[in-house]
């Protein structure tokens, strides 16, 4: 999902969540995992990550007893950083900066880059790096999360072992030049780590708080931690189930399937053998608004002025790639 990260070196900032997808090649000694498929290669695993997503699973679990001493309104908010959470992956570093998918003015750009400094998933280059290696590259041990490498690998397995070299010297030869030319990414990228503290946590634990005297316990664990995980557990579904379970109407010669419970959870991102197959529709889906909030909230911006020159695959192309690739399923 080639910068200096993807060569090998360090960057100035990587999560814990996302330490493995900066691309640090394994380090000589040290205890080493190989897994079947991944050419005999030794893969570090990278223990911090181990540690701090264990730990933070079950901060979520723990939260879960919180909900029914929280205040509606609480809940409210937690939900809705969670949608703003997922448009700054799905609007944002997906649909428009990872596949170009259509354009969006300025204002909105920085509305997006907050939003997905709020989904601290690696900044905007780094996952768009990512993505577009998945793509270019998909079930192969150049992908980052290579779905044939099992369920657990593909959801949060490859974030526990150091990247396959393939996915780093493949990278390398991908252009990613757009990306840095965009000055919200390159403003995201250099006060990533600042950005993250105060739209991952401060400001979702602050609000309640301040607003309707919610305690700083509840709003923390809450509208910070559990709406976290379950983000960063809905986007992983992407990379695991929706590669796994579902029909494939429009390649069967690809792993990505259509799933409606990925749709549901991840606004829209499941209709994944679609996207695969036709990757610049901005709405990621043949059937336009239905179940599909990423494209109602793309389409609300179009209306507003804020983003223009949606690309959509036509009917005519859809109806014969399904004729020639596809499974027979609706």
């Amino acid at each position: 999902m080639p910068g200096r990260a993807a060569d090998g070196g360090e960057v100035p900032f990587r999560p814990a969540t996302e330490g493995i997808r900066a691309g640090v090649e394994g380090s000589p000694g040290g205890g080493g995992l190989e897994r079947p498929g991944a050419r005999g290669q030794r893969q570090d695993i990278v223990w911090r990550n181990v540690v701090l997503m264990s730990l933070l699973h079950l901060a979520a679990v723990y939260s879960l007893v919180l909900i029914p001493k929280a205040k509606p309104l609480t809940l409210l908010w937690a939900y809705f950083c969670f949608l703003l959470t997922a448009l700054g992956v799905t609007a944002g570093a997906h649909r428009l900066w990872s596949h170009r998918s259509y354009k969006a003015k300025l204002p909105l750009r920085i509305f997006l880059a907050a939003a997905n400094s709020m989904a601290f998933q690696n900044d905007i280059f780094e996952w768009s790096r990512d993505h577009r290696v998945h793509h270019k590259y998909s079930e192969t041990d150049a992908d980052p999360h290579n779905a044939r490498r099992g369920f657990f690998f593909s959801h949060i397995g490859w974030l526990f072992v150091r990247k396959h070299r393939d996915v780093i010297e493949k990278g390398r030869k991908l252009d990613f030049t757009d990306l840095l030319a965009d000055p919200v990414v390159r403003f995201q990228r250099k006060y990533y780590k600042i950005t993250v503290v105060l739209m991952c946590f401060v400001v979702p634990t602050l609000v309640p708080w301040c607003i309707w005297g919610e305690s700083l316990w509840n709003s923390y664990f809450l509208a910070s931690i559990l709406r976290y995980t379950i983000s960063l557990n809905v986007t992983w579904l992407v990379n695991s189930a929706a590669h796994m379970y579902g029909n494939r109407p429009y390649d069967k010669h690809i792993s990505p399937r259509q799933n409606p419970l990925v749709t549901l959870g991840a606004i829209g991102e499941g209709f994944h053998n679609y996207h695969h197959t036709f990757p610049f529709d901005y709405s990621a889906s043949e059937f336009g608004l239905n179940f599909n909030p990423t494209t109602w909230f793309i389409d609300i911006m179009c209306w507003l002025g804020l983003a223009t020159d949606r690309k959509r695959a036509t009917k005519p192309m859809i109806e014969a790639r399904k004729a020639r690739t596809g499974d027979g399923s609706a």
